[in-house]
């Protein structure tokens, strides 16, 4: 038997990632909640979880893919901010360095320390003007940080990271160390700081487990992807299955818009026309480029460019992302990565790598997004707040229905931002919190093995099926969940796939079983790195159509149609190049 006609062992129907159709169905079958969240981005789902362990009655709907919007663009950071201290923008950097300690304890298997190191080209430069931008709010002309501003900075985000030591504290640097430790700086940098913020490796990956978490909840909890919120009527909102085309309404006593970027459009799908919203575009190239990845030497490099913009070269999952742009963006029109950004990359490596070439070449993947900022009118894109804050309004045919809608918001903050907004929903609902999310273990991370000890024992306890090197490939994947597929396939032959050794056929059946894909972009995008490390070819897309189709029952017409759309959706948003496919039977 050929790896790709390899059954499952068993399914797991309970599962809280059962097939999203079963769910549209659910939802159909009870078309009423307590709350309905409208967005499942990393802040509509950490919302969903919070109102789930509270045990109210919750559903969420995502138009799309869960993570497929705003949260799937981003820089793959968890970090305080420490730029937004020149804004004056306190109480988010405090709150932000709070949430990155605790990611660190609670979500240990996608969320690590990242040294993050600095290249300085000037002492004293922007000294006056930064106090300046912070007494009055405006942006003034672009200036370079030099290293008094920037040792200020970091002495303040220091003490800002004092609550459990979760990470060390700043070091500085003159230019004969800084180019020992780092040879392919450029030779004219003067200084580095370095100091620690967090990685998170796998953004999609991190937001699924949270969604499970609310999902296990119990079944007053329930979600549903690919399925749009299109106009409000006497008997609810009404929502569109994006597969099948069908509309039904669902009825809830609080509407929590937390579509991000998008947030304006769908209050005005709902009759509540908001100008709340000014998005700015943000793109980063993927690079396979191994010189480029050796002289990072494991850090990401940050700093800012001459325009006044932030920028980063970052290693990740055996490549060097680079980003990032803060461009104005039109919401009716995809947001792509254009080859305008693509030279600005070039020239800020050259800046500080200049004798490393780089080329369009080396490009595996490229990806842009637009970040939910508030309205900003004349205010530059980079000096927009960070924050974020919650509207309030009354809407609908039925009384007492209420409207919040999120305003801004970031990765690093979800925890908390979900933990203002579920209590504003329930105190909207007359009722207390039960839980609390502070310290609560994510998905796979809890029980975590987070010490070379404890990693051993696990590993030694999982690894005798697929053996250790297979298992802690799993536990860095999913963490602790990995021990769930491993259940699974007990006595079964984990096979790697033919076109992708790093996979194999059994975890994809398992995730397209479990993980709520409904197209096969949804596995290629979002439930695997499998894009993002430039590892898609064509036989790896039909190979990946035949397994899921056989789990999710797609006769050959659909699989063929799944990977023309994957082809197409690589192509035109991700700038992945693939030959034809060959016909599927």
């Amino acid at each position: 038997m050929s790896p790709q006609q390899t059954t499952p062992k068993r399914r797991r129907e309970h599962e809280p990632g059962r097939s999203t159709r079963a769910d549209v169905a659910a939802l159909r079958d009870r078309p009423s909640a307590e709350v309905l969240v409208i967005g499942g981005g990393i802040n509509g789902i950490a919302t969903f979880r919070d109102l789930a362990l509270q045990g109210v009655d919750v559903v969420l709907v995502e138009r799309d893919d869960f993570v497929s919007g705003a949260s799937s663009a981003s820089s793959h950071m968890i970090h305080g901010g420490i730029r937004y201290l020149e804004n004056g923008e306190f109480r988010l950097v405090k709150e932000s360095v709070e949430e990155r300690n605790g990611l660190l304890r609670i979500a240990p298997h996608y969320v690590k320390p990242l040294e993050t190191t600095v290249p300085i080209f000037s002492t004293f430069s922007g000294i006056l003007s930064a106090p300046l931008r912070f007494l009055t709010h405006q942006p003034g002309k672009p200036t370079e940080r030099g290293a008094a501003l920037i040792k200020t900075g970091l002495t303040i985000y220091d003490a800002f990271s004092r609550d459990g030591g979760q990470v060390p504290r700043h070091r500085f640097h003159g230019a004969k160390r800084s180019l020992a430790e780092l040879p392919a700086l450029n030779p004219d940098v003067k200084y580095t700081a370095t100091y620690f913020d967090a990685s998170m490796h796998d953004p999609e990956r991190l937001a699924l487990d949270v969604l499970f978490d609310g999902l296990a909840a119990g079944p007053r909890a329930r979600a549903a992807n690919h399925l749009e919120a299109v106009g409000l009527d006497a008997a609810g909102v009404r929502l569109r299955d994006a597969v099948t085309g069908d509309e039904f309404a669902i009825a809830a006593d609080v509407i929590v818009n937390t579509s991000g970027p998008w947030a304006d459009v769908t209050n005005e799908s709902l009759g509540r026309p908001t100008s709340y919203m000014g998005g700015t575009k943000g793109s980063h190239i993927v690079l396979d480029h191994p010189e480029l990845l050796a002289a990072t030497g494991g850090r990401e490099i940050f700093f800012e460019h001459d325009d006044g913009r932030i920028v980063l070269i970052y290693p990740l999952q055996g490549r060097v992302m680079v980003g990032t742009t803060d461009l104005e963006h039109d919401m009716r029109e995809p947001a792509i990565c254009t080859e305008a950004e693509v030279d600005y990359f070039f020239e800020l490596i050259a800046h500080v790598f200049p004798a490393i070439g780089v080329d369009r070449s080396q490009i595996v993947y490229r990806f842009a997004g637009v970040r939910p900022l508030p309205r900003h009118d004349d205010t530059q894109p980079g000096f927009v707040s960070r924050d974020y804050r919650i509207e309030r309004s009354e809407i609908g045919a039925r009384p007492g229905t209420t409207l919040l809608s999120l305003v801004g918001g970031k990765w690093t903050t979800f925890r908390a931002l979900a933990e203002h907004l579920a209590d504003e929903v329930l105190e909207l609902l007359g009722r207390a919190r039960t839980v609390s999310t502070r310290g609560l273990a994510i998905g796979g991370g809890a029980r975590y093995p987070a010490t070379d000890d404890a990693r051993r024992v696990w590993l030694a306890s999982h690894g005798d099926e697929v053996g250790r090197d297979r298992a802690a490939q799993l536990l860095e994947r999913y963490g602790t969940r990995a021990e769930v597929f491993l259940s699974q396939i007990e006595g079964e032959t984990d096979a790697p796939l033919v076109n992708h050794h790093g996979y194999s056929v059994l975890e994809v059946r398992w995730l397209a079983r479990t993980e709520r894909v409904v197209h096969l972009a949804d596995l290629v995008l979002r439930r695997t790195s499998m894009a993002f490390t430039g590892s898609i070819t064509t036989p790896l897309l039909d190979e990946l159509a035949t397994l899921v189709g056989d789990e999710l029952g797609w006769d050959a017409e659909r699989r063929r149609a799944e990977v023309a759309a994957t082809r197409t959706l690589l192509l035109e948003r991700h700038g992945v190049v693939l030959e034809a496919s060959a016909a599927l039977v």
